[in-house]
């Protein structure tokens, strides 16, 4: 029986140092963890964006890279808030629509994506999010705000603090703590997670019209966030649900043909 004892006691140990291992790996490794930086920057000269141009934003004592773009005389400014993976680059398809369509645009690498130096961190995406909101708000024209991905964070954030016309989030999480803590259920993530962003709090200080897009088969933000953070919404515009979709399906789903009569009405008088 002694020896029985002595054995559960030295597997409790073992299990308990597993834990704690598990747990000290992803609290000093959870930013390469977290974010996926890493991708090709296209050149600004390799798309159709003919009258784009390449721009630095100053931001804290940093700096950012953006594309930017006038828009038609009357129409916005798109903002996108770009998603985890690789540069903003690589999505100037959808730049290209916006521009076609009469909207002008910026997008921006946070700071440690590609083309903008620097440490990934939630205030510093914060910051960067905001000083490029500021950039364009200085040129007087109406903005949209866009959030992908772990940018409807930031996207979220920078509209409860800053007057835009409307808010769309894609693929949106309740909080990137609350997504955390399903995919690791067994380890304490709201007590280690540093970069929790709170969409479920930020979202209460917006004012604009919201939309909020998502697919049924998002295997990376389940459905149900982008679902419970629009009942958070103070004004929710639309829940669009797409079934089967993915968490990169949206575009050729045809999020463009939801969200550009949502901007136009929202800069209706």
């Amino acid at each position: 029986m002694k020896l029985l004892r002595r054995g559960l006691f030295a597997l409790v140990i073992l299990v308990a140092l597993a834990y704690a291992g598990a747990v000290g790996y992803m609290y000093f490794n959870q930013r390469a963890l977290q974010y996926s930086p890493a991708g090709d920057i296209i050149a600004l000269s390799a798309t159709t964006l003919g009258a784009a141009e390449q721009v630095t934003i100053p931001s804290g004592n940093s700096s950012v890279t953006a594309w930017y773009q006038a828009p038609q005389p009357g129409m916005p400014v798109i903002i996108y808030y770009k998603g985890n993976t690789g540069s903003f680059t690589e999505e100037h398809e959808r730049y290209e629509q916006f521009v076609a369509d009469g909207f002008g645009f910026a997008a921006f690498d946070y700071r440690g994506f590609p083309t903008s130096p620097g440490e990934i961190t939630q205030d510093n995406m914060l910051e960067d999010s905001l000083a490029v909101f500021d950039w364009v708000a200085a040129k007087g024209d109406p903005i949209m705000i866009w959030g992908r991905s772990i940018g409807t964070g930031p996207a979220t954030y920078v509209a409860g603090r800053r007057d835009a016309k409307a808010l769309l989030l894609e693929t949106p999480y309740l909080s990137a703590v609350s997504v955390a803590a399903e995919r690791y259920p067994i380890l304490p993530v709201n007590l280690v997670m540093l970069d929790q962003f709170p969409s479920n709090a930020w979202i209460k200080d917006v004012t604009e019209p919201v939309l909020i897009a998502h697919g049924t088969a998002d295997r990376t933000i389940g459905v149900s966030n982008g679902e419970r953070l629009y009942a958070l919404a103070p004004k929710p515009y639309e829940l669009w649900i797409v079934p089967d979709a993915d968490h990169s399906d949206l575009w050729d789903a045809g999020i463009w043909g939801q969200a550009q009569p949502f901007f136009e009405k929202a800069l209706a008088p």
